[in-house]
């Protein structure tokens, strides 16, 4: 698939699903205005603080440590297939093992666990109140790219892992 201009033509990689998908954004982009959003608003505007008492700082961590884990598991299983974890590039294999035997998207539900404890570290609700706008965000702006693009380049297996395999959890 190409296009011609000028006697020349060129490859249509950004619309062919095959090749790679068509991320709009960088995924951790929504969650870091979030926290930095978050993080000015409470600090700033109106402040809606988040205390679970001399709980919050270890369950804030844990949080963190819990996401980063998921992280560092998944960029382990992406090696180890040699796939991408760059949203803007074409997987070359369909990784159904590691963390993606219980999530399709382990590296955002990761995310999701460092944002609730950045929020808790931070000792504001607000990055929280962004979560709806993340999610949806994330869903139609990366991963149903990202899902168009297993499905056209692995078929019938993408196919077959999603009806095992939930989106989150």
């Amino acid at each position: 698939m190409g296009a011609t201009h000028g006697g020349y033509t060129y490859l249509m990689a950004n619309r062919n699903p095959v090749l790679r998908p068509r991320t709009l954004m960088l995924p951790p982009a929504p969650y870091a205005v979030a926290v930095l959003g978050g993080w000015w608003l409470d600090r700033y505007q109106l402040s809606l603080p988040l205390d679970l008492g001399a709980a919050t700082r270890p369950l804030g961590w844990l949080a963190v440590a819990l996401g980063l884990a998921l992280f560092i598991w998944t960029l382990w299983t992406f090696a180890r297939h040699r796939t991408t974890v760059n949203p803007y590039g074409g997987a070359s294999a369909l990784c159904t093992g590691g963390p993606f035997r219980f999530s399709r998207n382990p590296i955002y539900l990761g995310d999701w666990f460092i944002l609730a404890g950045v929020s808790l570290l931070l000792g504001t609700v607000w990055p929280l109140v962004f979560a709806p706008l993340i999610w949806i965000t994330i869903r139609f702006g990366v991963i149903r790219h990202e899902e168009a693009h297993l499905e056209a380049k692995f078929g019938d297996a993408y196919r077959d892992y999603t009806t095992r395999v939930r989106r989150w959890i």
